[in-house]
């Protein structure tokens, strides 16, 4: 089991949203301590995709959040791309594990080229030079040959990357199962315990 504490979340623009959404839920009811980025890209998915029309304050995203899944007051901390203060910009601070979802390519692109010119892609950066849990939830398709070069190179550094691809064998009576499927493996990746979608062979 890994001792992951404290884990950086970032949404970003590609369809998935309910994706991270549950994952926050998940971890903040399984009392971690979450630093919360979302892309303002993903602030339009989110509001397409779903019923939540997040405020335009952080401190009011933060409250929102709270609120909506009873969370501690200091468990989640929601930073914005030029936040540059913030715990997950610096090694010195790096939180033990950090999740992208969704996963936009181009967030894939700039992770992969190390250009940091978000607070995202920083944390990302960061993660990574202090070789600490990198995950991506990847979603797109068909998939170019840039996007499996970037995949491919990242990998190779120690980057999980993690499509978001629901298993059937469930047999999922609903989106909310799928989704649930993904993000207990998410969940089993980060040595996080969960009970949200069976095992095989269970």
């Amino acid at each position: 089991m890994k001792n992951n504490n404290r884990v950086s979340l970032a949404i970003t623009g590609a369809s998935g949203a309910c994706y991270g959404l549950r994952l926050l839920e998940c971890l903040l009811k399984a009392n971690i301590t979450v630093y919360l980025m979302i892309s303002s890209p993903a602030k339009v998915v989110i509001a397409t995709e779903t019923e939540i029309k997040l405020p335009s304050k952080n401190d009011e995203i933060q409250q929102y959040f709270i609120e909506k899944y009873s969370a501690n007051s200091k468990q989640l901390h929601v930073f914005n791309k030029e936040q540059w203060m913030a715990p997950v910009a610096s090694g010195s601070n790096a939180p033990d594990a950090m999740v992208v979802c969704p996963c936009s390519t181009g967030t894939l692109s700039a992770i992969s080229n190390g250009t940091s010119r978000t607070l995202i892609e920083r944390a990302a950066d960061v993660v990574m030079k202090e070789q600490k849990q990198l995950i991506l939830v990847t979603r797109e398709m068909p998939l170019s040959a840039i996007h499996l070069e970037n995949m491919l190179k990242l990998s190779r550094l120690g980057v999980t990357i993690m499509p978001a691809s629901p298993a059937f064998y469930q047999q999922p009576k609903d989106i909310k199962d799928m989704v649930d499927f993904v993000v207990a493996r998410i969940l089993d990746h980060l040595g996080i315990s969960q009970s949200l979608a069976p095992r095989w062979g269970e």
